[in-house]
């Protein structure tokens, strides 16, 4: 009698864990919620994540490995236990940008230790959108990925590839990393910055690498402790903070910290913009160190006359106050003679700029390279190739880089 309650109360075990396997081993594969490969996985993943997110241990929602198309997916917590969405497919967003609503492709909200992960690719399929952005038959084109109001979270090991818009955009997260994170789209892709990061404190971003036909990273109003780290950027418009001041009431930038970083055959390296006739602003705390730039049109730049479009009155000046910024130890070629440009607004004049340890040279036949400077007296240390902010320099300013 006693054995055979043991073989019984084991098979109800079995049969329990059968049933109920995925839930209680943490793990929810979307194929196990109806996901076929080159199918539309949407309801799937989202029948997946329900699941998972209402779990009072860790999970782990798994998209193996093959090819799957997915339309417009958000993920929305707060969910009861950390949750990580392990991409080891190739998404496929619809290519027809008609095809999609209102809103980004993939959407993650409100989570807590949320973790992406996997080595996957999203695959944004956006030739079609990118001719209808340029023909002007398309306004709002989706982001790749769109992070909002994450705590505590990491995305590594993710490919987005050939996004319709910005590939990521991060908005009101508190310490989120990405690590290993790679960005790929056509130096001719329009509007496809790499991350752009707003509103949001204490976001990493390390040892990833970025090509793309826009900023490679991007920096938005209310950003605080922006950490760059170990970042390629190339083909693309560098790593830049702002535009600003476009809109009334921007919060301050305050501490980003660009570092080992190398830029090749791009627009820009590193640089910060802000719109003339602009709304007031802050830029305060920004350090760009241990800078490579290979063939890079414009290696250093502060533009407070940036006016892509030329609709801009440039007669007004920024007023975005920018200060306490630092150039160090930048080194490597510029494909232009204007390798350091700092153009300073005239209502509110740069202040506490350092510039140390310059030296990128231009082999053009125009002559060596130089530097041009408005409405500032940066601070200078070490060697200066070009020279920066000297009376010749500051005489001859520069174009307003694109």
């Amino acid at each position: 009698m006693d054995l055979k309650f043991k073989v019984n109360f084991a098979l109800l075990v079995l049969l329990f864990l059968a049933h109920f396997g995925e839930s209680q081993t943490g793990v929810f594969d979307i194929t196990k919620y109806g996901a076929n490969s080159n199918a539309d996985i949407s309801e799937a993943l989202l029948n997946a994540f329900k699941e998972a997110c209402q779990s009072t241990s860790p999970s782990t929602i798994v998209i193996p490995k093959g090819t799957f198309t997915m339309n417009q997916v958000k993920l929305e917590g707060p969910c009861k236990s950390p949750l990580e969405l392990q991409i080891q497919a190739t998404l496929k967003a619809p290519s027809d940008p008609s095809q999609l609503k209102v809103g980004e492709w993939l959407t993650v909200n409100k989570i807590d230790q949320f973790t992406m992960s996997g080595g996957g690719i999203l695959d944004g399929q956006a030739a079609a959108a990118w001719e209808c952005k340029q023909s002007k038959k398309c306004n709002k084109l989706p982001n790749n990925l769109s992070f909002n109001s994450l705590t505590n979270s990491t995305v590594k090991d993710i490919t987005t590839l050939d996004s319709k818009s910005f590939h990521v955009n991060v908005n009101q997260c508190k310490n989120l990393t990405f690590i290993r994170f790679n960005v790929s789209a056509p130096a001719n892709s329009p509007n496809t910055d790499g991350i752009h990061v707003s509103r949001s404190s204490s976001v990493n971003i390390t040892d990833s690498n970025f090509s793309t036909g826009d900023d490679c990273i991007s920096v938005g109003d209310e950003t605080e402790q922006l950490y760059i780290t170990r970042v390629t950027c190339g083909p693309g418009h560098g790593i830049s903070v702002g535009s600003l001041g476009g809109n009334p009431d921007e919060k301050p930038v305050v501490g980003v910290f660009v570092r080992n970083c190398t830029f090749t055959n791009t627009d820009n390296g590193v640089r910060i913009k802000t719109w003339p006739a602009s709304h007031p602003g802050v830029v305060n705390d920004v350090h760009f160190e241990d800078i490579i730039v290979q063939n890079v049109s414009n290696p250093v730049v502060i533009d407070q006359v940036y006016c892509p479009f030329n609709k801009c009155n440039k007669d007004l000046p920024s007023q975005v106050k920018i200060s306490k910024v630092s150039f160090q130890n930048i080194k490597g070629t510029s494909r232009t003679q204007d390798a350091v440009s700092l153009l300073c607004s005239k209502g509110v004049p740069c202040e506490g700029i350092e510039v140390g340890d310059i030296d990128i040279t231009y082999s053009g036949k125009e002559g060596p390279a130089k530097s041009s400077c408005e409405n500032i007296k940066p601070s200078l240390k070490g060697k200066q190739n070009p020279p920066v902010c000297t009376a010749t320099a500051a005489s001859a300013p520069a174009a307003s880089s694109s």
